[in-house]
């Protein structure tokens, strides 16, 4: 592979996968109760999670949350962390590469290790076991349809996607074309060296038909807003879609929270 070729690839590759191994905040810091969670994915890697059980009442159900593409759990968990306090168990887990879990960083082994995550969360659901609502984020959300596709999707009984994107390809043409040098290459480059191989449009359809939710702000400034609206296109129902007027990226359930929070805790009960 020439240089230049091999440059733009890691490039494109670091768009998608950008892991640390920062602690970056502690659960205790808002009097989370929580467990850590040691596991394997299929082929032996150690992974590691975090489990928040719920307060106060008898689970209601498992969030397993498949975080996006940048940092560690330990910068994601306050995204779905407060649903414990509304009866919910959850589980957010970091891929190979990622936090304290084992490995180097893979978009394939981010998918076995969502369905290891998976596996891992009905063994712990106890009775809720049957009652698994899987959250994806950004390239999260990707990993979870992939992952989903891969293990059958057993107990699920619905989807939420937030800020989630339908191709890897279309992704890399949008970053390509910001710089001057790939604007000009953006549809070959992308098309030569980014594999749409476990393309959120592609598995859309394929899912377990479930309720699915999903969430994208019109000025996205990382995922454009027509690419979630393509996905959703595509998906068949029972589906709802709820567009944020603003120019944050998986802002609904943090940033948001007061809008956003109780307006998913209605839709989350009636899936029971």
């Amino acid at each position: 592979m020439a240089p230049a070729a091999a440059l733009v690839l890691g490039a494109c590759t670091n768009v998608f996968l950008q892991p640390d191994r920062v602690l970056h905040d502690r659960p205790e810091r808002v009097g989370a109760v929580w467990e850590e969670v040691r596991f394997k994915s299929a082929d032996g890697t150690g992974l590691t999670g975090l489990w928040f059980p719920a307060r106060n009442a008898a689970s209601q159900g498992v969030i397993v949350h498949f975080h996006g593409n940048g940092e560690n759990m330990t910068s994601h968990y306050l995204f779905v962390y407060w649903l414990a306090l509304e009866g919910y168990d959850v589980f957010t887990f970091d891929y190979r590469g990622y936090g304290a879990s084992e490995g180097k960083k893979s978009l394939a082994g981010a998918i076995e290790d969502g369905a290891a995550a998976l596996r891992e969360a009905r063994g712990r659901a106890g009775a809720a076991a049957g009652r698994l609502i899987v959250v994806g984020q950004s390239l999260g959300g990707a990993v979870a349809l992939a992952a989903l596709d891969r293990d059958g999707g057993e107990g699920v009984r619905g989807l939420v996607l937030d800020s989630t994107f339908a191709s890897y390809r279309a992704v890399a043409r949008d970053k390509l074309g910001r710089w001057w040098l790939t604007w000009a290459l953006r549809y070959p480059l992308a098309g030569a060296l980014i594999s749409d191989r476990w393309a959120a449009r592609r598995l859309i359809a394929r899912r377990k038909p479930v309720p699915l939710l999903m969430l994208h702000a019109t000025g996205d400034p990382v995922v454009p807003y027509a690419q979630g609206r393509r996905l959703f296109d595509l998906a068949p129902g029972p589906k709802e879609f709820w567009t944020l007027d603003s120019e944050g990226h998986t802002e609904a359930l943090f940033q948001r929270g007061p809008e956003f929070r109780s307006r998913l805790l209605a839709w989350l009960k009636q899936l029971r």
